[in-house]
């Protein structure tokens, strides 16, 4: 079963940066490029939130309008490994933030729809202080 590790995130001033990484492993049978990999968000007291996500296979990227610009998506093939980095940051970004993988080639806003992801991480935090 595919898994996901999120790591990378903290505390942060506003306007700061940082980089999240989900390491994605247990493709069997498949392999990394047969993946959509997404990044949501989470604030107390609000809905999940997707922020951006990408097609494996050729790198097509969409973002939520709020973090365009600031946000960055990538992975990396030889270790199975998305990146969100931030930049920009400011207190309304605020939120636990998960990776999910879905194996369906997704593109555009389609795939920050959080319904269609079969595996999750567990979250990692992300504090933006004024």
């Amino acid at each position: 079963e595919v898994q996901l590790v999120e790591s990378g995130g903290g505390l942060v001033q506003a306007g700061g940066s940082l980089r999240l990484s989900c390491a994605a492993s247990g493709f069997t049978g498949f392999t990394f490029d047969d993946y959509s990999i997404g990044w949501f968000r989470q604030a107390p007291g609000k809905e999940r939130e997707g922020v951006s996500c990408i097609r494996s296979n050729d790198g097509i990227t969409y973002y939520v309008h709020s973090v365009k610009d600031r946000f960055t998506i990538s992975n990396d093939y030889a270790t199975n490994t998305v990146y969100l980095q931030m930049f920009s940051l400011k207190p309304e970004d605020t939120a636990v933030y998960y990776c999910a993988a879905v194996r369906v080639r997704l593109i555009g806003s389609v795939c920050i729809n959080d319904r269609l992801y079969d595996y999750w991480g567990q979250g990692t935090q992300v504090t933006v202080s004024p």
